[in-house]
């Protein structure tokens, strides 16, 4: 199949949605929020170890990308919900696989990683 554009490209546009979405922050964000919309908060506390900061940032950078929607609700303070839009719900059946793989072969990746570990070691001596 052709597109019109070339990820091999060093100036394709599509690496930096490549980036984006290789982001192990947008991964979790985009699982998240294939349950449904959900506030800020709540993917703070559901995201373990994202900062304030980076969810903020990787959430208006995912905006921007047209995979998420952001809506304010008129609330003091103010409630803000997001959710996926039609390109993200369409990205999120492939980072759903591709998070969830991880988890699923987390045995077999360490257990290679050990072995790895082992002939480096005897590779290199005493």
């Amino acid at each position: 199949m052709k597109y019109d554009y070339d990820i091999y490209s060093d100036r394709c546009p599509a690496r930096a949605v490549l980036d984006r979405i290789a982001d192990k922050w947008a991964l979790l964000i985009m699982d998240r929020l294939s349950a449904g919309p959900t506030r800020f908060n709540t993917l703070k506390r559901d995201i373990a170890g994202i900062s304030q900061k980076v969810l903020s940032q990787t959430l208006k950078l995912l905006e921007r990308d047209g995979l998420i929607s952001r809506k304010a609700y008129a609330t003091v303070p103010v409630t803000v919900e997001y959710a996926l839009t039609s390109l993200g719900e369409n990205l999120s059946r492939a980072v759903e696989a591709f998070a969830h793989w991880a988890e699923s072969n987390m045995d077999a990746i360490r257990k290679a990683q050990a072995a790895y570990d082992r002939r480096e070691r005897s590779a290199s001596g005493p």
